[in-house]
């Protein structure tokens, strides 16, 4: 009977532990830069998915990696050629698209999906290397131009966005009302981190949305993420 007992305990034992196992990935998702890096290097015949849009691709992107765009019309069935036993590496510009087309991947049966963290953003940041079409890279505003900008007798908010960023569409209603109730005192400037790419690596722009409030030219506030209206007029009183 004891014997039985202790048969019973142990495939009981067996099954919670199967169970757990299938419930957490036994693996890290999220990588930093560096950590990206060194595991795509750990894994020469890997895939790299870019899933930002064909124009963000050509602006610059990293080695080998395929555009598979998250939003466009046959993103479904591009991933549905792939091996789902392969490790996948996803990224995107700041992270957000690359998470939901990881979670699809795994909903759909992908065995190792990692992400970057923080996209390509942070790729850059890191001064890890990625390819481009020079040809076609936007440079956009310059710092001194950036500068200029900022000269002025009142304060100077900067929205730095993107248009396939939520928080920042969630944002730009109440910017838009803040740049008219208080255009008295607060000037606000609204760049696409997209289309100035080089001004926002110089700034160290790796995240968006994010918000700069100056005075006299000296940055007094800053940022990242989203933010109520409330907390940003008490900025500016």
């Amino acid at each position: 009977m004891k014997i039985l007992f202790s048969i019973v305990l142990m495939v009981s034992a067996a099954l919670f532990s199967n169970c757990n196992r299938q419930q957490k990935p036994d693996y890290k998702t999220s990588l930093s830069a560096a950590e990206f890096a060194e595991r795509i290097a750990e894994n020469p015949t890997s895939i790299i998915l870019d899933v930002r849009t064909p124009e963000e691709f050509l602006e610059g992107h990293l080695q080998e990696a395929r555009n598979t765009a998250l939003n466009g019309n046959d993103f479904e069935q591009q991933i549905k050629a792939l091996n789902k036993s392969q490790p996948i590496f996803v990224y995107c510009l700041s992270g957000g698209r690359s998470s939901e087309a990881a979670d699809k991947m795994r909903s759909d049966g992908f065995e190792h999906v990692y992400e970057l963290q923080g996209g390509i953003m942070k790729w850059r940041a890191a001064n890890l290397p990625e390819v481009a079409n020079t040809s076609t890279i936007s440079l956009g505003m310059t710092k001194q131009e950036f500068d200029s900008l900022l000269i002025s007798d009142k304060l100077v908010l900067v929205d730095f966005h993107a248009d396939w960023c939520a928080p920042c569409k969630k944002m730009k209603p109440y910017l838009d009302e803040i740049s008219k109730e208080m255009a008295y005192k607060v000037i606000v400037i609204r760049i696409n981190a997209d289309d100035h790419r080089a001004l926002c690596e110089q700034l160290e722009i790796d995240a968006l949305p994010v918000l700069q409030l100056y005075k006299n030219e000296i940055l007094i506030w800053y940022n990242t993420g989203y933010i109520n209206k409330a907390d940003v007029v008490k900025q500016l009183l």
